[in-house]
């Protein structure tokens, strides 16, 4: 059975997670949602269901305004030739579809299929966004808070630089 956001939310709450969610239009990429950027305060991050060629998939939260480099994530993380992963394999791994991947959605991958990775950017902002499970919202919380429940499920995401800033 696939998660709600009712069941996030409980979930959040049942850890003590303080988080505020925004309702608005679905947002399927960074640059649509530019225009609820300053109404929304925090990091505004993107999320890469990336698969690897040796079948292995991965989970990367970036900020929204970093350009994701996979030769270098490859690298840095011991895989090869990253791709991103197919829609029906995202939606069976994570209960979601393109546009709605979040960390929030690892609580679907119940065969603990994904190695999460978190940009080191992450941690240096208080408040992080993300969506909750589909993307007409957006869910605020503090980013020590998204490593918590991260951790909560049985993740020990990898702390790495993924990428340069967009210019």
């Amino acid at each position: 059975m696939t998660t709600t956001p009712r069941d996030l939310f409980a979930y959040l709450d049942s850890l003590g997670i303080e988080h505020s969610t925004i309702e608005h239009p679905p947002i399927f990429t960074v640059e649509d949602g530019r225009d609820w950027h300053d109404r929304i305060p925090g990091l505004h991050c993107k999320n890469l269901f990336l698969k690897d060629r040796d079948g292995k998939f991965w989970l990367v939260l970036m900020p929204g305004d970093k350009r994701a480099m996979l030769g270098l994530l490859e690298k840095r993380i011991g895989s090869a030739r990253l791709s991103f992963g197919k829609p029906d394999r995202l939606l069976e791994i994570m209960g979601v579809t393109p546009g709605s991947v979040s960390p929030f959605a690892l609580m679907n991958d119940r065969d603990r299929a994904l190695t999460v990775i978190v940009d080191d950017d992450l941690p240096k902002s208080e408040w992080v966004n993300f969506h909750p499970l589909h993307n007409a919202a957006s869910t605020t919380l503090r980013s020590r808070d998204l490593l918590t429940f991260i951790r909560s499920l049985g993740y020990d995401p990898l702390v790495i630089n993924c990428g340069e800033a967009a210019v």
